[in-house]
């Protein structure tokens, strides 16, 4: 059994629980008649973090605006987890080699592609809405790792993990589309700017600079230079992932060997007296810290800053983020909107064009023995699975504004119904899929 897997799973199931709550809350207070302009209104406040004339949330000279930092600073620190997230499974996880990387990245490849395509078969021909066509690529593996987690030990550990490696493929393909077909005009001057700051975490790494601070605090500099460089400021996170390094100052033997030396230098206490009262020397206070020290640099930067990450991201980025997008104002739609242009398009592509594209794409090369079905599965659970691909919620929402937000009314219409579309295709995509892997999957033994 993987217990780093296991770790990294239950994380991710706390992460949708949390997520669920607030975009409910979020859809609640978005229709409420006596709170609901004033939810609609506090995105559009601007914000300040001013030294000066300098104002750090500024993008062409004008403060940006509540919703714009949460969905451009604050989803950078989340992008910054997710570059994380993939740098490590790419060092040491499921995307660590070709034989375990090759089923979930052919896989990832269809439920991009086909998700795009029943997009835009499904969706009018207008320029403005096919700006949606990458909305329904995405899958949150959040929500869908915690469909899984329901299921407890009735889900063969190979399923967990094909699709938690997809997810994480998933994501870097995201991440290239937000920055090949999101970005605007680009600013040379900022653009330069850029990259002397990655050159700098670069150098930094070669040089083998293990602290955080580093890169943290260039990686601040490079968001401000980002987001007025007309790359989308989001990537600034991602960049300073891959740039952590993922290895120790020295070999773990090394501070294996230090913590050894200075733990000998502690008497062994008898069992009687393990209640008394200790008084350390100077010497053994210097020891603990040392060991604390040491402990401390068998851990790389990567997974460190990884782990430091996790709260501020499950607990403040993700319910903000859904709290501030989820809010769709149902009064301002009706049925119809359900079964016409861009919410339609989403929902196809969530619902069928990514188990469509998933199950596709991994039957042909299974059956061309390419690769192999994920150990423990059947068709029809690996099947299931395919469907809870479905739920694309987070990184589908972002995607969503970023097609649509400022592009006036007419846009705003169409960012509402992209929202309705990945809600209502997450929501039927959990549904299937759990109804199909309560179905597919083993009974548990009574």
């Amino acid at each position: 059994m993987n217990y780093s897997f296991l770790s990294k799973f239950k994380k991710h199931v706390s992460t949708s629980v949390v997520l669920i709550f607030f975009t409910v809350l979020a859809l609640i207070v978005a229709n409420i008649p006596e709170v609901k302009e004033a939810y609609f209104a506090l995105w559009q406040h601007p914000v300040s973090l001013s030294i000066g004339e300098f104002n750090f949330f500024s993008h062409g000279g004008h403060a940006i605006t509540l919703g714009q930092m949460i969905n451009d600073f604050l989803m950078a620190i989340f992008f910054l987890s997710v570059g994380l997230e993939i740098k490590r499974e790419i060092k040491v996880g499921e995307l660590s080699s070709m034989d375990k990387a090759l089923l979930p990245i052919i896989a990832a490849c269809g439920g991009m592609i086909v998700p795009v395509l029943i997009f835009y078969l499904a969706c009018p021909s207008e320029a403005i809405m096919q700006r949606g066509m990458a909305i329904p690529m995405a899958t949150d593996i959040a929500f869908s790792l915690g469909i899984l987690a329901a299921f407890k030990t009735r889900v063969p550990i190979g399923l967990k993990m094909f699709l938690a490696a997809l997810a994480v493929a998933d994501d870097l393909g995201g991440i290239i589309v937000i920055a090949l077909f999101y970005s605007s005009g680009l600013n040379l001057l900022y653009g330069g700017l850029s990259l002397l700051c990655i050159a700098i975490m670069v150098c930094g790494n070669l040089r083998k600079v293990r602290s955080k601070t580093f890169y943290i605090s260039i990686g601040l500099v490079l968001w401000y230079f980002m987001l007025n460089s007309g790359i989308h400021a989001t990537i600034a996170g991602v960049i300073v992932a891959f740039c952590v390094p993922a290895t120790l100052g020295h070999g773990t033997g090394y501070y294996l060997e230090r913590i050894r030396n200075h733990v000998n230098q502690f008497p062994v206490i008898d069992v009687d007296d393990r209640h008394s009262t200790v008084v350390l020397t100077n010497s053994q206070i210097h020891a603990l810290k040392s060991i604390e020290s040491a402990a401390d640099k068998m851990i790389s930067p990567l997974q460190d800053l990884e782990d430091s990450l996790h709260n501020p991201i499950s607990y403040v980025v993700i319910p903000l983020f859904a709290f501030a997008n989820a809010g769709i104002d149902l009064s301002q739609m009706s049925l119809g909107t359900l079964f016409s242009g861009v919410s339609l398009a989403v929902m196809l592509g969530l619902v069928v064009g990514k188990f469509v594209g998933v199950f596709s794409f991994s039957w042909l090369a299974i059956r061309l023995k390419i690769v192999a079905l994920p150990t423990g599965a059947t068709w029809k659970s690996f099947a299931s699975v395919c469907v809870i691909c479905g739920i694309g919620f987070t990184v589908s929402m972002f995607i969503a504004d970023l097609s649509y937000a400022g592009l006036g009314a007419g846009g705003e219409a169409m960012l509402s119904q992209a929202k309705l579309g990945v809600l209502l295709g997450s929501v039927l995509s959990a549904i299937i899929g759990a109804v199909l892997l309560g179905k597919t999957l083993p009974q548990e033994n009574k």
